[in-house]
């Protein structure tokens, strides 16, 4: 009863950080897409910066932006950061209840690095709390002063902590550790910057003070950060279900890669709000870059089987090695703690099962070895070797 009660926290969860994680994307989009679209005319409000016309529900709406604040403060101001928190929170409780509840199952791998729960737990909260800290000293130090110098200076962070968080943790734990961090940096972005900022700015008009223009100035900064940073991150968010993204030893170099292609879309699509002519050519590299992550997804992590190999295929030491590695979880009564019912309805109990399962087997412990998470099993790379022979020779059956 335990175990599925803690399966429906985990999805319980899952769907408040997904609707969370929609609010806060689409509020973003909008504001960056408003900001982007701002048009001025002589007769605008002391202090205007542009105004914008749009229509939606069938309503027409005039929207004017302040670059600090209006003469007046309004009554009411509506503050956008509850969706930010939400999601990051629930991202949190759900990285707790998958991750570090289960680590020594999704957050460790022995083959990678042994270390205790603990151990791993600890690297992963300290490695949140040390990425925002780096970024946040790279913003603040004299590369924050031009854009595109501060943007390569976080993409090489970010690519270095990728990579070394691939030689600690499992393939699906250092991906997730990945988009912990990129969202970490995002929500921290808007509760220590963003609404900080503007508060001070509010609370200067309401005391008679002129506002500082610097303070609005670093909380678009760090707002269009967050805009670029939102494609990869839902890339993150989904690709941990998909073991040719996490599993791959090229993971780490895959997400450098998708770093730039969420880029250069978002690039795009700022360039059209502006107005300013349409940067087709980001579509050419985002497309570049995807090819080229499907490439290196495709390398297998199990070295290749030549044709002399393929003629030696053992089935017996095939099934052995999937009853003793994988049927543990994949039955019908599965006998690994915790574990109530066969992953994804898979069963691979009998040889008509496992053969059924091929291509699966296939992609899960040959193409990239994803499976058993963690290497929870000790699936050993000479057992790797010998589930290679047979699927390259076709995957007989037997």
């Amino acid at each position: 009863m335990e175990a599925i009660v803690w399966d429906w926290a985990a999805l319980g969860i899952r769907w408040l950080h997904v609707i969370a994680g929609i609010a806060w994307i689409g509020s973003s989009f909008y504001f960056i897409h408003l900001d982007l679209s701002l048009r001025q005319r002589p007769d605008l409000p002391t202090g205007a910066h542009g105004e914008a016309w749009q229509v939606h529900g069938g309503g027409f709406y005039n929207m004017v932006k302040y670059l600090v604040a209006p003469s007046r403060m309004p009554d009411k101001l509506t503050w956008f950061m509850w969706e930010a928190y939400t999601t990051w929170l629930s991202g949190m409780a759900l990285m707790t209840i998958v991750y570090y509840w289960a680590a020594s199952l999704y957050l460790i791998d022995g083959a990678v690095l042994a270390l205790d729960p603990w151990a791993a737990i600890a690297i992963s909260l300290g490695g949140l709390a040390a990425g925002w800290i780096v970024y946040d000293l790279l913003c603040r130090s004299p590369l924050g002063r031009n854009d595109t110098t501060l943007a390569a200076a976080g993409f090489v962070v970010l690519v270095g902590l990728a990579f070394a968080y691939s030689q600690i943790f499992s393939g699906r734990g250092a991906f997730m550790q990945m988009g912990a961090l990129i969202g970490t940096m995002m929500v921290a972005n808007v509760f220590l910057v963003i609404i900080p900022n503007q508060r001070k700015v509010a609370a200067d008009l309401v005391a008679g003070r002129t506002p500082d223009p610097a303070l609005g100035h670093a909380a678009k900064q760090r707002s269009l950060h967050n805009n670029y940073l939102t494609l990869p991150v839902i890339f993150v968010m989904i690709g941990n279900h998909t073991p040719l993204a996490f599993a791959s030893r090229w993971s780490w170099l895959m997400l450098a890669i998708v770093l730039v292609v969420g880029a250069v879309i978002r690039h795009f699509f700022n360039q059209r709000h502006k107005g300013a002519p349409s940067p087709w050519w980001t579509w050419g590299v985002a497309a570049a870059g995807m090819l080229a992550v499907v490439w290196l997804s495709a390398q297998p992590a199990t070295p290749a089987v030549d044709e002399a190999q393929e003629s030696r295929v053992d089935l017996v030491m095939v099934g052995e090695i999937v009853e003793s590695r994988c049927s543990v979880c994949h039955a019908a009564e599965p006998v690994w703690d915790g574990v109530t019912s066969a992953p994804k309805g898979v069963l691979l109990e009998t040889p008509a099962q496992i053969h059924r399962q091929a291509r699966a087997i296939g992609l899960q412990a040959v193409t990239t070895h994803a499976m058993p998470p963690g290497n929870i099993t000790g699936l050993e790379a000479a057992e790797r070797q010998v589930l290679a022979t047979w699927i390259a020779a076709g995957a007989p059956a037997w």
